[in-house]
């Protein structure tokens, strides 16, 4: 791989990575359109580990409250007495709410790296995610309809059952890449009533340790495929480092924009780009 192929893709990345557009089917378009194998080992761990670039610009963005989550959850193994922080719940919340997308990884490693790589798949899920979505942004309004943002359930209100329910639903995000990790968590905690700021914060805490649990076990095991000849460690760093820089401007610009809007136009844009590539596989242009 070359490196303009590596910082385009790292580019793609950090754009993709935490809107609800899916950043693995749109890694996997482009690398299509370069003239890479999806389905190829190398490929698919590549895809993998610069995904880390993309959630330490998350970690970094929000270490701050990574870093009171921590203590909150420490004092609490250490103190029943401080267990009714918010942060403590929060804390459980997000250890237990990445259990299911562990298992489902390890348990479908082998479907998630090659079937469900098929664009086919990938536009449908795309299109049909969508309309999940947006009935979950609608109910987030609550009964009254309200249109801002901060309407509904905030952070402090986040309980282990809600995270576990938002947990099973970011496991459907490596067997159906299309349906994407964000749009899968933002669209359970919607419509587990919260807020859109805090349904998008809540998809930054939730990927944080499956992210990058799943790009280091990447880097591990794959070592020899990303060293092949077709992709090499350098283009692999290279679009690492481009995917967080350009992640944590992505993150600013998000929690920004859901402060005041729906998500109506990135379902409007996952139905077009499901469309479009339902006809780049149909007319030949691309293969599935």
């Amino acid at each position: 791989m070359n490196w303009l192929h590596a910082v385009l893709l790292g580019i793609v990345e950090g754009i993709t990575e935490f809107l609800p557009v899916s950043s693995t089917g749109h890694l996997n378009i482009v690398e299509k359109l370069l003239g890479y194998k999806i389905d190829d080992a190398g490929m698919t761990a590549f895809t993998a580990v610069i995904q880390v670039g993309a959630i330490l610009a998350a970690v970094v963005y929000f270490w701050s409250d990574i870093v009171r989550i921590v203590t909150a959850w420490l004092k609490g193994l250490a103190n029943r007495g401080a267990r009714g922080d918010p942060d403590y719940t929060l804390g459980w919340g997000i250890i237990l709410g990445s259990v299911p997308v562990a298992v489902v990884g390890l348990a479908l490693k082998d479907f998630i790296e090659v079937t469900a790589r098929s664009l086919w798949i990938i536009a449908g899920a795309l299109i049909i995610w969508s309309a999940v979505m947006w009935v979950a942004d609608q109910r987030s309004d609550g009964p009254a309809g309200a249109a801002h943002a901060s309407a509904g359930r905030g952070m402090s209100e986040v309980g282990v059952k809600d995270a576990l329910i938002i947990g099973a639903f970011q496991a459907l995000s490596p067997i159906l890449p299309g349906i994407s990790r964000s749009g899968a968590t933002i669209s359970a905690a919607l419509f587990l009533r919260f807020d859109r700021v805090t349904a998008t914060r809540l998809s930054f805490f939730m990927g944080i340790p499956a992210l990058i649990a799943a790009g280091l076990f990447e880097a591990v095991t794959a070592a020899g495929d990303i060293s092949s000849p077709d992709i090499g460690w350098p283009a692999t760093i290279i679009a690492t480092i481009v995917s967080g820089i350009v992640a944590y401007a992505t993150i600013a610009w998000l929690l920004k924009f859901v402060s005041s809007n729906k998500f109506t136009g990135f379902l409007l844009y996952r139905v077009a780009l499901g469309a479009v590539i339902i006809v780049l596989v149909a007319t030949g242009v691309v293969t599935a």
